[in-house]
């Protein structure tokens, strides 16, 4: 463990369960690294995601955005890939994009978007695009013709949450330099989204524990109780 970190560590108890307030609190002060350091939300469901019907799955515009400069490329021909282009795509491309990606393991791009015409050419990509949660989805609003609209939002702080196997969300909030009461307003942004996900099968407790952490900073417990108020 690094120094900072054992300083950080000093001020959780790990046997408390902080609200909110006092959580989004304490992730600002233990984030003690020379960068800015990302604050990461954890939400541990009441689902059991091996069964269709009790996937969570969304995207939530974060009021204050991520903190972070989105690359975004475009599977787009013609009109649309102009569009792409004004809109502030950082790469726009067909055929030679996804040739790229193969054959140079290129991967210099954070979110992709396609318009649907173009999934024929990115489905040959799913094997190296799905492991890393880069695939287009219509339910993410990545496979449009509406790609202004898809870009626009992406820029502006879109971020996709999904249940992985473990039952868990793993999703950024933003940055420790926006201090807590934006990164407040983020975290109930997502959690709001997160509640009105809940699946119908979903039965007993639905948000079983959510914790906050930066990325060089020790994990927060938040009373899930205090979530829901």
């Amino acid at each position: 463990m690094g120094k900072n970190y054992i300083e950080s560590a000093k001020l959780v108890d790990k046997n408390t369960l902080y609200t909110p307030d006092e959580a989004l609190d304490l992730v600002v002060k233990t984030s003690k690294a020379k960068f800015d350091e990302t604050v990461e939300l954890a939400v541990r469901l009441g689902v059991d995601p091996r069964h269709a019907d009790q996937q969570v799955r969304g995207v939530v515009i974060l009021p204050n955005g991520t903190g972070k400069k989105v690359r975004v490329l475009v599977f787009a021909k013609g009109d649309k890939a102009k569009e792409a282009e004004a809109a502030g795509a950082d790469y726009v491309g067909a055929e030679e994009l996804a040739t790229k990606i193969q054959s140079e393991n290129w991967f210099d791009f954070d979110v992709v978007v396609a318009t649907p015409d173009m999934m024929g050419v990115v489905g040959r990509l799913g094997r190296v695009l799905g492991p890393k949660g880069l695939m287009p989805n219509p339910k993410s609003g990545t496979v449009t013709f509406d790609v202004a609209k898809a870009l626009t939002e992406i820029k502006a702080g879109k971020v996709e949450y999904r249940v992985d196997k473990t039952a868990i969300i793993h999703v950024p909030v933003g940055k420790s330099s926006f201090g807590a009461e934006k990164l407040n307003q983020n975290f109930h942004a997502l959690m709001d989204a997160i509640v009105k996900a809940k699946p119908a099968s979903a039965k007993g407790q639905y948000i079983k524990s959510v914790a906050l952490s930066s990325t060089m900073g020790p994990g927060i417990k938040i009373n899930p109780v205090k979530v829901l108020d």
